[in-house]
């Protein structure tokens, strides 16, 4: 069963409704211990950094979170659940990230002229070999809506988009997986990626 960790951060019916389309046995939780049960999870998410931080400390899934990823089993971070994995934002001045990866999330530079926040379509550069990507196109396209950046201070990067800064759109530190976009919404690309995500707990049951 894959846990989908409801902290109110919204988002949790479309990753479900896409996990069920590719035949996934799922959940939407609030419970901790149903997360810490589950053989993999996802952690999605929209709003801002400070306000996620908080839902997860007084729900109490921080320790829950990071002892589940420390199981070794697959853990993927969807958006605002990418970035909380992080140390800081400066979305949330002084609000302490979850830490389990080492990087700043930083507000998308209005310098470029382009709009803020990001929301459409976009290609990935992406590292070969990655299990996330594995048989998509050299540069696939998936749907992004956000306003603030990745920028990872660890060779964690899976992939890179652009939009007037390079963006690192999603990472891996062996088991913790993350993307800025939304598999959910982007069709059938997003679809392989979750089945791909999928993949690897069946790679770890072997």
């Amino acid at each position: 069963m894959i846990a989908i960790v409801d902290y109110g951060a919204g988002n949790l019916q479309s990753v479900e409704k896409a996990l069920k389309h590719i035949g996934c046995e799922c959940a939407v939780t609030g419970d901790p211990q149903v997360l810490l049960s589950a053989e993999a999870a996802v952690l999605p998410g929209v709003g801002s950094f400070g306000d996620a931080m908080n839902q997860l400390r007084s729900r109490g899934f921080e320790k829950a979170i990071c002892d589940f990823v420390n199981s070794g089993r697959p853990f993927l971070g969807i958006c605002l659940g990418l970035q909380i994995l992080f140390e800081e934002s400066q979305e949330s001045p002084g609000v302490r990230g979850l830490g389990l990866l080492k990087g700043k999330v930083l507000r998308l530079p209005k310098e470029s002229g382009l709009k803020i926040p990001h929301i459409g379509w976009n290609s990935l550069e992406v590292k070969p070999g990655e299990p996330l990507f594995q048989g998509l196109p050299a540069e696939p396209y998936v749907y992004f809506v956000h306003s603030y950046y990745l920028r990872a201070e660890e060779d964690v990067v899976t992939a890179t988009a652009q939009y007037g800064t390079e963006i690192h759109a999603a990472v891996r530190k062996k088991n913790l997986m993350a993307c800025q976009f939304h598999p959910e919404k982007s069709g059938q690309v997003g679809l392989a990626i979750l089945r791909n995500f999928v993949a690897t707990l069946e790679r770890k049951e072997d």
